[in-house]
């Protein structure tokens, strides 16, 4: 790709060549910094932690790192090159260099999912090759949507999860902390949200039997394990459950990612907090149609992607999160949705379905027994078609590529996006 295509592809014309759009770093966000003691959570602004002028941790402000400490990053998208961030592997690459210029280094990564964009060989491959530059000990990884689709994670399990439990979940120990790696991307239900699933609230159940309700835990999903937005499948529909069984612990922190941006809630013991993305941001909860990758000028991209590192100190368990977009500085603008309206979505002939800002459009389509029905992704995101009743379904559909099948019989033929599971649509076939 040469430098005039993403130019063009950034939709601005400020002159910013490739090498100009993977350095420039005048532009930032801010972060916070949460610590916990005794449920009492304290915020720290990230100008307060970054000298602007240099982009380097404030050591004079910056909180002890404690005994123990972690990074979490996520929703890397690798083989995402559309209009909000046509080089991911560059921003994943500034977020790993971000884990290494840390005072001390962490004692290991997670990867809260999202690590491929198509679930494809040479996207893992690549994750993995960036991560092997990350001076940490060890990666942690749970699926995301992107990372299981076309096989149902068969690929991920067999990179990322031959010693966990049934679809990927498992648990380990490290410095007195528990942390329980949860899976809720897979079986998914038509205009749901993410869910666990019986076997892995059971196991959640037993895993945390034999632990003292004075032992740190540290829970970590794709999805986010409280109703962020329902509407956008921002939730997860049986995390109740796994909730009431962390009631009983006096520190628990429960980190996301999926939705591209920071935001927390305390709830009683109970911390939540979504990461940002190493490769594109998503807009506030309800401020645009629908989600999806935004575009924004290219020197103010990295200020929306980041890390989060955890500091954990031993003796008063206490958990401090950082909040680190990939530059520092001032508060960044929400992100301009740019994309087009759903008024533009509007079938271009009878029989077609165009698939468009995460919406089936139209969304009920009436057509005569016989008809070939095709549906069109316009979207940046993949999406995969899956009817109700598994009469059909469709490969994944990246942008522009389409699926088509024909109705002979007459009814009502529901279907959904396997991968986005709020969105659903229906074929009405009546007869001739």
């Amino acid at each position: 790709m040469d430098n005039r295509t993403i130019l063009d592809n950034l939709g601005n014309r400020d002159g910013i060549d490739r090498r100009g759009f993977l350095k420039c770093m005048a532009w930032a966000g801010t972060g916070v910094l949460w610590v916990m003691n005794g449920g009492i959570a304290r915020s720290y602004g990230l100008s307060q932690l970054f000298s602007p002028d240099r982009g380097t941790m404030n050591k004079d402000v910056l909180p002890a790192s404690g005994d123990f400490s972690f990074v979490q990053i996520s929703d890397s998208h690798i083989g995402f090159n559309k209009a909000a961030n046509p080089d991911v592997t560059a921003t994943l690459n500034a977020a790993i260099a971000k884990i290494n210029a840390l005072r001390k280094s962490p004692s290991f990564v997670l990867h809260t999912g999202d690590l491929s964009h198509l679930s494809r060989p040479d996207e893992f491959d690549s994750l993995d090759q960036a991560l092997r530059d990350a001076k940490t000990g060890q990666v942690f990884f749970v699926a995301g949507e992107h990372d299981v689709v076309g096989d149902n994670g068969k690929q991920y399990l067999e990179r990322y999860g031959k010693r966990t439990k049934g679809n990927g979940w498992y648990s380990f120990d490290a410095a007195g902390v528990h942390f329980v790696g949860l899976v809720n991307v897979l079986d998914l239900k038509p205009g749901g949200l993410g869910n666990l699933g019986s076997g892995q609230l059971e196991w959640l159940a037993d895993d945390l039997r034999d632990k003292t309700a004075s032992t740190p835990i540290v829970v970590f999903a794709h999805v986010p394990l409280w109703s962020v937005f329902p509407a956008w499948g921002w939730g997860t529909d049986d995390a109740a459950q796994a909730l009431a069984y962390l009631k009983r612990f006096g520190s628990v922190t429960v980190l996301n990612g999926h939705i591209h941006q920071t935001l927390q809630k305390i709830e009683g013991n109970i911390t939540f907090h979504t990461a940002m993305s190493t490769a594109f941001p998503q807009p506030a909860p309800g401020s645009a149609p629908s989600p999806g990758p935004m575009s924004v000028p290219a020197g103010k991209l990295r200020s929306l992607l980041g890390l989060t590192s955890v500091n954990f100190r031993e003796g008063n368990h206490s958990l401090a999160l950082i909040d680190s977009p990939l530059d520092p500085g001032t508060s960044p603008e929400q992100p301009k949705d740019d994309r087009r309206s759903q008024g533009d979505a509007a079938p271009r002939r009878e029989g077609d379905v165009d698939i468009m800002n995460f919406r089936f459009a139209p969304r009920t389509l009436t057509v005569a027994v016989g008809t070939k029905v095709t549906w069109t992704n316009r979207d940046d995101v993949p999406h995969a078609i899956v009817s109700v009743d598994k009469k059909f379904s469709s490969p994944v559909l990246d942008t522009d590529e389409s699926f088509s099948q024909t109705f002979m019989d007459s009814g009502a033929f529901d279907y959904y996006c396997s991968m986005h599971p709020q969105m659903t649509g229906t074929i009405l076939v009546v007869a001739r």
